[in-house]
Order: structure tokens, then sequence, then C-alpha cells
């Protein structure tokens, strides 16, 4: 009988934010999987470090950092194999995702490639945009108000477009992009409604306005923007 993928999200960096299920299934795990970028550590095994058992057999993905699609796609290709295989062989396979699986989760695409052949279940993670508001004490949306979510590497004159018609914005994917990003809500004139969040719920954690936000940020950043009179009054 097959071994079940678990898909499992990890939240945005705390250990102390696992939830109660993720941390049952990698502690009991014989076969975790997880992406590591270019050869680096990786992010997501150090969030679930202590829980991973010591004898556990390590699946580690390298997924190049690229525009190109390709490189990352054979890098998840062979992940797939590997998984496969040991599904096949009767074990379980917990897979570590940063966040939430299927919010920007890297798992969605082992998912595509293995859960027409094998049992799959995704565990829920607390999302970097629940953390950054959260750290920032900074309400989303209430009542029938939109909450728009976007990447940051979107160009300029479509940031602006989105940004204009939406009534409170998540800008993920900050990093190399922020300087175009802050111009972008300078000149819609909101500069003063925004936030930067850099690494939430981490030691190195900054929560500033944007308006003051570092010159450079890490891929792990975020802007919360929202317009008009506090939603929650």
């Amino acid at each position: 009988m097959s071994g079940v993928l678990y898909g499992v999200g990890l939240g945005p960096g705390a250990p102390d934010l696992i939830t109660l299920r993720a941390a049952r299934l990698i502690g009991g795990a014989r076969v975790v999987a997880y992406p590591t970028l270019a050869g680096g550590q990786s992010f997501a095994r150090s969030i679930a470090a202590d829980l991973i058992a010591p004898d556990a057999v390590e699946i580690v993905m390298d997924v190049p950092m690229s525009v190109e699609r390709a490189p990352a796609q054979a890098a998840y290709d062979a992940g797939a194999a590997r998984i496969a295989a040991a599904l096949e062989a009767g074990d379980d396979v917990v897979c570590l995702c940063e966040g939430d699986p299927f919010f920007y989760g890297s798992f969605m695409y082992l998912f595509a490639r293995l859960s027409g052949r094998f049992r799959c279940e995704v565990v829920p993670g607390v999302t970097s945009v629940a953390a950054c508001a959260a750290r920032a004490g900074r309400p989303l949306v209430a009542r029938n108000e939109r909450l728009t979510v976007l990447p940051g590497p979107l160009p300029e004159a479509e940031l602006r477009d989105r940004i204009a018609g939406a009534e409170s914005v998540a800008i993920m994917k900050v990093g190399r992009h922020l300087a175009k990003i802050r111009d972008v809500i300078a000149g819609l004139g909101l500069l003063d409604a925004a936030v930067y969040v850099e690494r939430a719920s981490l030691p190195q954690e900054v929560v500033c306005p944007l308006a003051e936000a570092p010159e450079t940020a890490p891929y792990f950043s975020m802007i919360l923007l929202t317009k008009g009179a506090d939603p929650w009054l």
C-alpha cells in the first residue's frame, strides 16, 4: 500500500507558530522533504529542525531562484520522483513548506505532479499576510472590504493600476523591487498609509512606516497598505 504525501505549512518562520497538527506529523515522519535555494540552507527545514527525528530520511530539493522556469521545474520533477519512490515503498512523506502550502507555497508544484497518483493531504499554515498584519498591528479588512494581494515583481504600470483600484493591499515578494514599489505608492499619494514588514515573527524582524524602510529588502518582506479611515472604527 502506498504512503501518504503531506504538504505541511510551517508558518512565517517562528517555530512556535507551527500548528499542532503540523508538529505531530513532522515529529512522526520517517521521510521528510523540503526545498533549498541554490545549494544554500533550507529556511523551511530551519523552522522545523527541532521536530525532525534524527533518523528521518531527508529528501532535499535544490530549487534554483531564477526568472527562467525550466530549472526550477526540473528540480521539482527530480524531487517528485524521489518522493514517489518513497511513497511507493509504503512510507508517508512529510513535505515542509514555508507559510501555507497553497498560498504561493512551493508544495503546490509537488501536489500537481503527485496528487493524481498518491493520496495527498494539505495542512494549512499561518500565511505571511496574516503574520505581517499581526506584527504590524494593522487589521487588513473589515465588513465588506476587499483585500488585494499583489506580487512585487509586477510591472510598475500594473502595480499602479491595481493599487489605485484597491481598498486594502498586501504586496509580497518585495525584495529587489522595493524602490519601484515605494515610488508607485508615493506617486499615488499613499506613502503615509503604507507599512513595511521584514522577516515577520523572526528575531531579525523589522516593522516600520514604508517611508522609513531601508533602501534594500530581502525576499521575505511585505508592504501593507490600507486606504481611508481605520477599518475597525
